[in-house]
């Protein structure tokens, strides 16, 4: 029996999917909840940094027109707290670092240009003697030379990290209009799916890694994570938590398992009555079956009532199609719910360190480890590499000769074996075709994990003299 479902390539099935996902609204959070969040309104500066002229370095405030001589020490000037006496011509003040310059100096002339005198007499006034002339305005910063009052220090749509955090501490934004983070549950189905804690395995059960995984996915995108447990292979229990989810007011569904052909692949029947599947099938290995839908809800009393929206995102159940459908699809959905303005997984450029043999039926998805080094050590990229240096005689080159993103495969990449995620960084887009692609081609790379993790290559990671 054929599917009803056309089969669409991934670039498509990820289209209808942004085009069916719509931003959430904006919520106020205080500045300790901004990390990762995307700002929905711009962030101004209430006031000038510094606000007042302040020292880039300890030594003396001076007039910079008195130059190199010897002068009395008139007052002092530290951070949080200055001596009303000015400096006029013909006398300094000690300042230092991110103090503000007392009235009437024009520079700071740094301590290591100095030396100290004795005092004037017993009880005496403290003497210095500047060794170097300065410029005017030398090692001073100006009055908004960092911030200037009324500077849009972050914009409507960026994305707050560590240093962001910072920027919005030193212009006091302690209240900011961020986009709302997706509410996502997480549903796996079948009478074979047990609790991972189950020990032993009865006859035909499997442990259910899928929810788990599904649910740290989610968290990491920042989503709050909703666990709605297991789902049997009966309708109306799956209705039941289909019914449970919406109660939730979850914004996104994802269901691992019953998308296929059998007679207990009940998500797609349900999906229809309940909703718009948008797609079924996709050309991709792993995860054939992937399948999209969305639930327009009620969202108050009467039938006039304001709607929302529900996605759904019906995963196969093999664990590595799981995994790879979820960083393909729902990502790219809960960024754009979260406010990104470009949800879409980051491509990057990578040799492949061994042979892989392509699929003639399905353009493939292939897990791998990133990592920046020379072709690794025993790959068939590297003794190619060694065979063309020895022909050649070439000299020993910079430290940095030969270093690329090389992409070594996981392994098996059969999509019940869980163990081809570990440590993966990237999908690689391999193409439909006949034949192999020879080590050292290069392929574009789909990134789903930070590459500050990235495997440090043997040796160690490599340095350049000077850096």
């Amino acid at each position: 029996m054929g599917s009803a479902y056309k089969m669409i390539p991934i670039p498509e099935a990820q289209a209808i999917v942004l085009a069916n996902t719509r931003p959430l609204g904006a919520v106020t959070v205080g500045l300790a909840g901004a990390l990762g969040r995307v700002l929905a309104k711009e962030v101004l500066a209430p006031d000038s940094l510094p606000p007042f002229p302040a020292s880039i370095k300890d030594g003396y405030a001076v007039v910079s027109s008195d130059g190199v001589g010897e002068y009395p020490v008139v007052g002092e000037s530290r951070a949080g707290h200055l001596d009303d006496l000015p400096v006029q011509p013909g006398t300094v003040a000690y300042i230092t670092t991110g103090a503000p310059v007392p009235p009437g100096a024009d520079a700071v002339i740094q301590v290591e240009d100095t030396e100290p005198l004795p005092a004037a007499g017993e009880g005496g006034q403290r003497r210095v003697r500047i060794n170097k002339a300065a410029r005017a305005g030398q090692d001073i910063r100006p009055v908004g030379s960092d911030i200037m009052q009324g500077d849009v220090v972050l914009r409507a749509g960026e994305r707050v990290g560590v240093a962001e955090v910072g920027i919005l501490a030193t212009v006091g934004a302690v209240q900011l209009r961020v986009h709302a983070t997706p509410k996502v549950a997480v549903l796996s189905t079948g009478d074979e799916v047990v609790d991972p804690a189950t020990r032993p395995l009865g006859p035909g059960q499997i442990r259910d890694a899928n929810r788990s995984m599904l649910l740290a996915a989610a968290a990491r995108a920042g989503a709050e994570a909703v666990d709605l447990g297991v789902a049997r292979d009966t309708a109306g229990h799956l209705e039941g938590c289909l019914a449970a989810a919406i109660a939730q007011r979850v914004d996104v569904l994802i269901t691992s398992g019953g998308v296929s052909m059998g007679d207990r692949d009940l998500i797609k029947p349900l999906l229809e009555r309940q909703g718009v599947v948008h797609f079924g099938r996709v050309w991709m290995k792993p995860g054939k079956p992937l399948t999209f839908a969305t639930l327009e809800l009620p969202d108050g009393d009467g039938p006039a009532a304001p709607g929302r929206q529900m996605l759904v995102f019906g995963l196969p159940g093999n664990p590595v199609s799981s995994f790879v459908c979820f960083h393909l699809v729902v990502l790219p959905a809960l960024r754009k719910m979260a406010g990104w303005a470009a949800p879409a997984l980051r491509r990057v450029a990578a040799r492949l360190a061994a042979p892989l043999r392509l699929d003639p039926e399905r353009p493939e998805y292939h897990r791998c480890t990133l990592q920046w080094s020379p072709p690794p050590p025993g790959s068939p990229a590297a003794a190619a590499a060694a065979a063309v240096a020895t022909a050649a005689a070439e000299p020993p080159s910079s430290p940095l000769a030969g270093h690329e993103l090389w992409a070594v495969s996981t392994g098996n990449q059969i999509s019940s074996r869980l163990l081809s995620a570990r440590s993966a960084n990237a999908l690689l887009e391999l193409p439909c075709a006949e034949g192999t692609l020879a080590a050292g081609t290069l392929v574009s790379a789909l990134l789903i994990d930070d590459l500050g993790g990235m495997p440090v290559p043997e040796g160690g990671v490599p340095t350049t003299p000077g850096f």
